[in-house]
């Protein structure tokens, strides 16, 4: 048996009010496996109870931050429900007491854009790509579409979302997915300054604007989740999209 097996998925530190929290799944590019979403959800709620903070980071240990659903699984389990998982989780990001800060210092495609347009900043290093590749496959940005409505230029999300094309950081910050862009040199500072500016604010305050601006993705969530889940199960499901996956996993 594998010795890391049973390491876990994610990790949480503290810095100073601030809690950072570690996708550490390389093999699989951070991909959103069923345990991946377990475990970041289970922090999450931890999180949520935890008057302290003033913040959380999320990041990854590597360069990539996450590559979206783990097309490993999507033959073996019952993708309706993970895609339940997952937009219980984007909501849980969107609804956190404090503000959630991405830090994207690689590629992220997919579902993982999910997470970064349900967090309330995020900050891109210069050379990070992006894709919404879910239409090569047969699928559609079914589930991450709520929070990214909210988000991104209808313009924008048409085109990656009809496309699958990959675009740059500074195209991604013009359409409103990011919040701060800086080169590979700059990106602690960057990072430092955004968490520094979140341990100035009172936690009071920091609470009462954030539960402002959520109200209305939080209620998307809320009317939109179940169909979205149910539309990605079926269009996983669907012979184009099994075979479609497979020979991607076969690339």
């Amino acid at each position: 048996m594998d010795a890391d097996a049973d390491a876990p998925l994610v990790t949480r530190s503290d810095e100073d009010r601030i809690a950072v929290v570690t996708l550490d799944s390389p093999a699989n590019r951070n991909a959103l496996s069923r345990r991946m979403v377990a475990e970041l959800t289970d922090h999450l709620d931890g999180l949520a109870a935890d008057d302290s903070l003033h913040g959380v980071l999320l990041r990854s240990s590597h360069r990539v931050f996450c590559a979206g659903a783990d097309l490993t699984e999507a033959a073996t389990v019952d993708m309706t429900e993970s895609a339940r998982g997952i937009v219980a989780l984007q909501r849980r990001v969107a609804a956190l007491p404090v503000p959630v800060v991405v830090r994207l210092d690689g590629p992220v495609r997919a579902g993982g854009l999910g997470l970064v347009a349900a967090a309330d900043l995020v900050v891109c290093r210069d050379d990070v790509s992006f894709a919404l590749t879910e239409v090569r496959l047969g699928l559609a940005a079914a589930i991450i579409s709520i929070p990214l409505r909210h988000r991104v230029t209808g313009r924008s999300l048409s085109d990656w979302s009809l496309t699958g094309r990959t675009f740059p950081a500074h195209e991604a910050a013009a359409s409103g997915l990011v919040s701060r862009v800086a080169d590979e040199a700059g990106m602690d500072t960057a990072v430092a300054a955004v968490l520094d500016d979140l341990r100035a604010g009172a936690r009071q305050g920091l609470v009462a604007a954030k539960r402002l601006l959520a109200t209305d993705l939080l209620a998307s969530f809320d009317r939109d989740g179940e169909e979205m889940a149910r539309l990605s199960g079926e269009l996983f499901g669907s012979p184009l999209a099994q075979e479609r996956m497979a020979a991607a996993l076969r690339r």
